[in-house]
Formats: structure tokens, C-alpha cells, sequence
């Protein structure tokens, strides 16, 4: 599994999930359940992951829906 975005916005966490699900992409949500330690207040990320061979048609995917900005980059800078 490769994390594919980071975000605290459920709205924007859904719309990818249903974009890589069109697509045929399976994707696993991270995190999802730390709301019931935190009160739901949103401060930790959630982490949206998918398997490392569909990578990079799920890249394509997010570019095409123009956001790239939120891919996560293995790179450390």
C-alpha cells in the first residue's frame, strides 16, 4: 500500500475515493477511526491509500481531476 493523499476534509477524501472507485481503483482509508480519540474535532489527517501496482493510474486520476496539488510525494524536501 502506497499513501496516496493526506487531508482533514472528508468531503475531499470521499470525492477522490469515488474518483479511483470509477476508475476501478481500490483505495483504503487510514486514520478514519482516530475521530473517536480526538472528539471529532479534526485535527488528525486522514490517509488515503492504495496498492503500490495501482499507483500510479490512481496519480493519473487525481491529475486529471486537477488535484495533483494534493498527492502525496514520496520525496522529502
Amino acid at each position: 500500500m502506497r499513501e496516496l493523499m493526506i487531508t482533514n476534509d472528508p468531503v475531499l477524501l470521499g470525492y477522490v475515493e469515488v474518483l479511483l472507485a470509477d476508475q476501478g481503483i481500490s483505495s483504503l482509508v487510514f486514520d478514519q477511526h482516530i475521530s473517536v480519540v480526538e472528539g471529532s474535532i479534526g485535527a488528525f489527517p486522514r490517509r488515503l491509500m492504495v496498492a503500490g501496482d495501482h499507483w500510479p493510474r490512481a496519480v493519473r486520476v487525481m491529475q486529471d481531476a486537477g488535484l495533483a496539488q494534493w498527492i502525496k510525494s514520496d520525496e522529502t524536501t
